[in-house]
């Protein structure tokens, strides 16, 4: 039941100070396995306050998804993704199932600052307010999605044409022999992180900007794309 999740869970039920009651953050979590372990997880950053996405990886077994679904359905800010992807690791369903998210959280009620992604087997070392206390101090209205140019051992990623296959009931990307046009509006390729922490006019621009969409468009066969897709957006000017 919901009271006795709460209760024996410990989670917090009121914002632990006004700095963070003033203070929204989305959390986009991406899980597939490991029940014990995102319940661990959303216990150590959840608040009242902030505002989560679960996106459960299609493929997932239904008794899975059940008991995720049955937890957040005890929560008025916890909610499932409107729409599933089937993940493949380093493949563009990865980018997808974060701009799924991002949709439904644009559309929410809580008039959140930033978002945060995050995967299963992630854990915080700090705490909801330290946190924004670290956001406020060094990134206020900047956007935290480090990179550098794209390297030459990585620059295959992007072009050369990637396809999923399926080997033995296992999904996986393959480069295919077909070169990659260039990037859309001769944008500069930038390399980095997958995990991010963004502003909520800069979910909004990349879900509305053309230049994004193009991006991500052009992004679908190629081999990670999140690693690419927030750092090269996050680099154009303005």
């Amino acid at each position: 039941s919901c009271p006795t999740l709460l209760e024996t869970l410990h989670f917090i039920t009121k914002p632990l100070s006004e700095e963070e009651g003033n203070f929204s953050l989305a959390y986009i979590i991406t899980i597939h396995k490991e029940l014990e372990m995102f319940v661990r997880l959303l216990r150590a950053i959840y608040m009242p306050q902030n505002i989560y996405c679960i996106h459960i990886d299609g493929k997932s077994p239904r008794d899975y998804k059940t008991a995720v679904q049955n937890i957040v359905s005890c929560f008025e800010n916890i909610f499932i993704s409107s729409k599933t992807e089937h993940v493949v690791y380093a493949g563009f369903s990865r980018l997808q199932a974060d701009i799924n998210c991002m949709r439904d959280l644009v559309n929410s009620k809580v008039q959140w600052n930033y978002v945060i992604n995050l995967c299963g087997q992630d854990f915080p070392l700090k705490t909801n307010k330290e946190i924004i206390q670290y956001i406020k101090s060094k990134w206020n209205g900047k956007n935290i999605t480090p990179g550098i140019v794209q390297p030459l051992h990585v620059k295959h990623r992007t072009e050369i044409s990637y396809r999923e296959y399926v080997h033995s009931g296992v999904p996986y990307v393959y480069p295919a022999k077909i070169r990659k046009a260039q990037p859309p509006h001769n944008l500069t390729i930038y390399f980095g992180s997958a995990y991010y922490v963004l502003t909520r006019a800069f979910v909004q621009f990349t879900l509305s900007d053309a230049r994004a969409k193009a991006l991500l468009e052009w992004s679908r066969d190629t081999y990670s794309p999140d690693e690419h897709y927030w750092v090269t957006l996050n680099r154009l000017p303005g």
